[in-house]
């Protein structure tokens, strides 16, 4: 009797506890979203788009290990998307805003808000539709992405020399873009596929060491490209999407006025 009350106490015990290795990460990736705050206080916009590559890089880890390590809990789901939320959605607000949105006054600091907000409804979207959906695509732009174009946007623009952007509507337009595309319904690729721990071919190796040394010898450049690509492709991938649609229902169909004319005749 007394060791079955104690085997309960001991697995009570275990459910109450939380996993370290992931949650670590997690922290790791939260710490450096508060240091990118910091950073773009000081107006150091360079550290602070760096860090939120650095964080982009844990968050990555974290979801990877827990997967491989089998200590996925809904105490780390929720944990992750706290980190998301300053990591990802206001610190770059708050680089975007110190950098480049400042001089709009009123309608600058509306627009970073406005993505904090969309960042804060595409992770709790996410949440909810976690167990529902397909797991090949996200359903709105990812959050992390969004971030990673920002930083990479200030890496860009600091490898070029012009850390100083001058006031223009395009960007407005670009945070007003990365809002949208976060609650919107389009579809992006979730690389969810990618198993890492199975047997690769060995081309793919070859790739990825290739792909490390590009980015290596521009970092910059690399960083904002990649950042872009990913963007772009779920309006691209739309739009093909429906494309074929369209082709696929009208296209052997002839238009009605035709089809009457020949009638006729």
């Amino acid at each position: 009797m007394l060791d079955d009350q104690l085997k309960r106490k001991s697995k009570k015990n275990r459910i109450r506890g939380i996993y370290l290795l992931p949650n670590i990460l997690t922290s790791a990736s939260l710490m450096g979203g508060f240091y990118s705050v910091l950073a773009s206080i000081d107006g150091n916009y360079y550290a602070a788009a760096v860090a939120i590559f650095v964080s982009g890089v844990f968050d990555c880890l974290d979801g990877r290990v827990a997967r491989l390590t089998k200590s996925t809990s809904k105490f780390g789901v929720e944990y992750d998307s706290l980190a998301d939320l300053v990591a990802f959605g206001v610190a770059p607000a708050i680089l975007i805003f110190t950098w480049a949105l400042k001089p709009f006054g009123r309608y600058g600091w509306l627009a970073a808000f406005l993505y904090v907000a969309c960042a804060a409804l595409r992770l709790a979207r996410f949440n909810v539709q976690v167990s529902t959906v397909e797991s090949k695509r996200f359903t709105g732009l990812p959050v992390p992405a969004a971030a990673c174009l920002i930083a990479g946007t200030v890496l860009i623009m600091h490898y070029f020399e012009k850390m100083h952007v001058a006031q223009h509507i395009s960007v407005l337009f670009f945070i007003y873009m990365l809002a949208y595309l976060m609650v919107s319904n389009v579809q992006f690729y979730s690389f969810k596929e990618l198993n890492l721990s199975q047997r690769m071919p060995f081309m793919l190796l070859v790739a990825a060491v290739f792909m490390l040394i590009v980015i290596a010898a521009e970092p910059e450049v690399m960083l904002f490209a990649l950042s872009f690509a990913y963007v772009i492709s779920g309006p691209v991938l739309y739009v093909v999407e429906k494309r074929k649609w369209v082709l696929g229902k009208f296209g052997n169909k002839r238009p009605t006025k035709i089809v009457d004319d020949e009638k006729q005749k």
